[in-house]
């Protein structure tokens, strides 16, 4: 298998190695009957993190952090956003890490997955790149040890600025040692991923 043009892969995560809709449509219904008392919290989490992506910027600690608190602000009741904080947290983790890991397991892009390990086994290099933490769903679809960095927000070293600006994916291509012109990005939102990848001078490839 040829390497050129590409010495490494940056791979995004959610809706890229593995099928959105019947995931989503899985957790839909789970949250419909297990957890209706925390849809709300989630829906406002979610809509934080897509008013960060439009107003771009650097968010510190992380941009995970500052949706977390800002949709936590929003739900919070008698301004005590930190009980909010504490409260929001464990829901985010289960709902949006834990919980869809059977469902992201059983809908996994096999054929995606197969070639990803193809090309490393023949000498190229790897990186995740998410949005969102990505350990837990790694470690669902049985690819944590595929790949060479792993460069998530709200993780440690994961970037201060969401897609598409490309900060996830240069940070990916430094830690790889790998020049931007010589990395493709795999994504399946030419709006986020595939616009990051332009910026950040990597070649492009929807799912």
């Amino acid at each position: 298998m040829s390497l050129s043009p590409h010495r490494a892969w940056l791979v995004d995560l959610d809706g890229t190695l593995y099928l959105p809709l019947p995931v989503k449509l899985a957790m839909a219904a789970e949250l419909l009957v297990f957890g209706l008392r925390d849809l709300g919290g989630i829906r406002a989490f979610r809509k934080e993190h897509e008013a960060l992506r439009e107003e771009g910027g650097e968010w510190r600690p992380s941009p995970y952090r500052v949706q977390l608190e800002r949709a936590a602000e929003k739900l919070a009741t008698g301004g005590d956003v930190d009980s909010a904080v504490r409260d929001l947290e464990p829901r985010v983790v289960e709902w949006m890490q834990a919980r869809p890991g059977k469902w992201i397991r059983l809908f996994r892009r096999k054929a995606l997955i197969a070639e990803l390990r193809a090309f490393r086994t023949a000498g190229g290099k790897t990186a995740l790149v998410s949005d969102y933490p990505g350990a837990a769903k790694l470690a669902a679809l049985d690819l944590a040890g595929d790949f060479d960095a792993v460069v998530c927000n709200g993780e440690e070293g994961g970037p201060l600025r969401l897609k598409p600006e490309p900060d996830g994916y240069l940070l990916a291509a430094e830690r790889l040692g790998v020049p931007p012109g010589r990395c493709l990005v795999i994504g399946d939102r030419d709006d986020a991923d595939g616009e990051a990848a332009r910026r950040a001078g990597m070649d492009f490839r929807k799912v």
